[in-house]
């Protein structure tokens, strides 16, 4: 095994015990869900043992993530196939789309269901945002401008003006943003008449 394998399984006991805690599961619960006693799931998050992959498959269904996240693998392949989501501590996730340097960013957010009157907490950034919203309502502040993006809405906007994304209380959105440097534009082009 190389280094990084060895690492990897090293790391996935604590792995598996955090993300059992996280979703405030027991040992015997997890060991009902998934088939597994609760002695092997004891000594696979204290590291004692290693998982066989009859083990992780259920962990990985249990906890709703795919076997790369669960192990927390290093990434591998193209990584314009192989799309690592980044899960923020208040329930929105963030798929990076692009990674190459510099130019415009791509990201696919995921917002949870939010509250209609949350008081939103404006940003400033460097830069040029385009929004396009996939699924649900995205509420998006523009300075002193309060709006409701419905699904096929978009929005464009200078970063320096304060801003702030959110989901309306009608549940979960997801949207496309585009991101540029400071004076950077998208280029839009029309169809040609015929």
């Amino acid at each position: 095994m190389t280094d990084t394998t060895d690492r990897t399984l090293d790391a996935l006991g604590p792995r598996l015990k955090q993300l059992r805690q996280r979703r405030d599961v027991t040992l015997s619960d997890l060991a009902e869900e998934t088939g597994i006693s609760i002695s092997t799931l004891s000594r696979l998050e204290a590291g004692l043992r290693r998982p066989t992959l009859e083990q992780l498959l259920p962990l990985a269904r249990t906890y709703g993530v795919t076997l790369d996240e669960l192990v927390d693998a290093p990434p591998t392949g193209d990584p314009r196939i192989n799309l690592r989501p980044i899960p923020t501590s208040d329930g929105r996730t963030i798929i990076p789309l692009t990674r190459r340097a510099g130019g415009i960013q791509a990201y696919k957010f995921i917002l949870p269901a939010g509250r209609d009157d949350a008081e939103p907490d404006l940003r400033t950034h460097e830069g040029y945002d385009w929004a396009f919203v996939l699924n649900g309502r995205l509420r998006l502040v523009i300075g002193e401008h309060d709006l409701i993006l419905e699904p096929g809405e978009v929005a464009e906007f200078d970063t320096r003006t304060p801003h702030w994304f959110g989901a309306t209380s009608s549940g979960p959105v997801e949207f496309l943003s585009l991101v540029g440097k400071q004076g950077e534009r998208a280029h839009v082009r029309a169809s040609p008449t015929q």
